[in-house]
């Protein structure tokens, strides 16, 4: 069964960026499989926001869906959300991921919070990618001819490359999912699935207000060329291009939306 309207499975959507990447799906006439771990009513409000945003709210459909992508079971209650319910999505986007509770010198930091970081923020997407193109692939060849091939959207980080000694278990958590994508990428260019990173810079979310007066300095100082915070409706934009098919020649690409961050300057 493939849904009349393109469909998209965002996990992390409830809050912070997810919600602007549902928004902006939403708003670009996707329906919306909204994943959360535990703050149902955040992930409502979200649902409630993209029927709003939706061009035509009669033929939008948005759900919202418990699990935590770091076990398999919570991997396995999303591929049977997805079977039992929209039977298809045209787009992953592997969005949910968490900070260190404590950012702890390199040097002093512990198993426990590296351990947590990387089952959430790289090996649930990891595996969730595995599941979700397995499936893509087996019902590839029922796909009408007009309905564009899938795709996988991956949001990392800055801290992909931009080393923080004290949070370093997520630098490496952000380093493996950027080049998870590019294994996926190449993996699944033989079906036409193509596969991005969106690399998000400072962007005002709730993992980021114990940082507001730091980052607040250093951007009036030049830290990046466009002199504001980023915000998830930013991140969300460039996903919904993506979703939306504005890259076709284009797989295992970087979007940097960072303001400029990346640019090296003299």
């Amino acid at each position: 069964m493939f849904p009349d309207q393109p469909t998209a499975l965002v996990t992390g959507g409830s809050r912070g960026i997810g919600r602007g990447i549902c928004l902006s799906l939403a708003r670009a006439g996707f329906g919306v499989a909204i994943n959360y771990t535990a703050n149902s009513e955040a992930a409502e409000e979200c649902k409630r926001l993209c029927m709003e945003a939706a061009p035509d709210a009669t033929k939008a459909r948005f759900e919202t869906v418990q699990a935590d992508i770091s076990s398999p079971q919570g991997r396995a209650r999303l591929m049977d959300f997805i079977e039992r319910g929209p039977g298809w999505i045209d787009v992953l986007v592997n969005n949910a991921g968490v900070a260190p509770e404590v950012r702890a010198d390199l040097l002093e930091a512990t198993e426990e919070s590296f351990d947590r970081l990387i089952a959430i923020n790289l090996k649930g997407p990891y595996f969730l990618t595995q599941a979700v193109a397995n499936q893509w692939i087996s019902k590839l060849p029922s796909l009408s001819a007009g309905r564009a091939k899938p795709k996988v959207i991956n949001i990392s980080s800055l801290s992909a490359y931009a080393a923080s000694v004290n949070r370093g278990d997520y630098c490496v958590s952000k380093a493996g999912l950027s080049m998870a994508t590019q294994l996926f990428a190449v993996r699944l260019a033989e079906y036409g699935i193509n596969v991005y990173e969106v690399r998000p810079g400072i962007v005002a979310t709730d993992m980021t207000t114990v940082v507001k007066e730091k980052y607040d300095r250093m951007i009036a100082e030049g830290l990046t060329p466009i002199a504001r915070w980023g915000t998830p409706e930013d991140v969300g934009r460039a996903a919904a291009a993506i979703a939306q098919g504005a890259y076709p020649f284009s797989t295992g690409e970087v979007i940097n939306v960072d303001g400029g961050f990346h640019l090296r300057r003299l």
